[in-house]
């Protein structure tokens, strides 16, 4: 039973949460199927048990660990397997994604139930203002906006920011942002001519690094969250906002993308990787028409 990583890696996962099948094919990134195959393989061996929740079926170890009781033994096991299966290691990240999906699940529906002042209009209230307001509350950093595009972001940044050093590797895009912030008078926004895998920027210099919808058009994408790593001081802090994984193929002829989003888990991969800690991924918004892009926010701290 416990010859197949696949058994191995639910066991594990099993060991430390209930989660429906849809949970599990999240995590481990398979088919209903097969999952469900193995699960019915281990509740025959009386190591998995099945609790229903409503329409919702949930999975776990058994209280026991087995007919024998021999709980005790299959997790001693299961350690000593589980570091020979590198998968683990992904595993438990994609599981804490999960498990936070489930409490956004629950706030939602809760905000729900609190009424549809969201959706309402309300005179004075928009993004924009939202936005401005909270800019206010930025400490005076130093910011690199990588992948600033005419650098719409920048220019909110630096009402606040000590500098704001905006990278984007379009000569044009940086010529009319270098118009914009001098027509605006922004003298503490610099925009410099780069690409985001490799900015011309010293190490060590920066607060906080933003790359705001552009992590998809990196070739390398991991490549660009290494070097936000490079130039942030000691306690930096990175901000990504990009797409969730999508199928969205006319993405990358309409908008030159060169990656169809990214999932939780590889923007966590990134960030780990790339030696941030802290590190927190979500998604944050699903637009309403098609074809339904989300954004998902990653940060973490050098």
């Amino acid at each position: 039973m416990l010859a197949d990583p696949t058994r191995l890696r639910l066991l594990l996962l099993l060991e430390q949460e209930e989660l429906s099948v849809a949970e599990l094919q999240d995590i481990l990134g398979m088919g209903q199927s097969r999952i469900s195959s193995h699960l019915a393989q281990l509740r025959r061996a009386g190591v998995v048990e099945n609790r229903r929740a409503g329409k919702n079926v949930y999975y776990g170890a058994t209280e026991s660990g087995g007919r024998n009781g021999a709980r005790a033994r299959i997790q001693e096991v299961l350690r000593s397997l589980a570091r020979e299966i590198p998968e683990t290691t992904r595993d438990r990240t994609a599981l804490k994604l999960t498990l936070r999906k489930r409490q956004d699940r629950a706030r939602e529906y809760f905000d729900e139930l609190a009424g549809k002042f969201g959706r309402s209009y309300v005179p004075g209230r928009s993004w924009r203002a939202l936005a401005h307001t909270l800019i206010t509350l930025l400490p005076p950093f130093t910011v690199a906006d990588l992948g600033a595009g005419e650098g719409t972001l920048s220019q909110l940044l630096a009402r606040r920011a000590h500098k704001v050093i905006a990278i984007d590797n379009s000569p044009k895009m940086v010529e009319f942002g270098s118009s914009l912030a001098r027509k605006h008078g922004f003298k503490n926004l610099e925009y410099r001519l780069g690409d985001i895998e490799d900015p011309p920027i010293a190490k060590n210099s920066v607060d906080l690094a933003i790359l705001s919808q552009a992590l998809h058009h990196a070739i390398k994408p991991e490549r660009a969250i290494e070097s936000a790593h490079r130039v942030l001081k000691k306690n930096g802090r990175i901000v990504v906002l990009d797409l969730l994984s999508h199928r969205f193929e006319k993405a990358r002829e309409l908008y030159a993308d060169h990656w169809l989003g990214f999932s939780e888990v590889r923007l966590h991969e990134f960030l780990e990787d790339a030696g941030f800690k802290q590190i927190e991924v979500s998604i944050v918004s699903r637009e309403k028409q098609s074809p339904h892009f989300q954004t998902v926010f990653a940060t973490g701290v050098k």
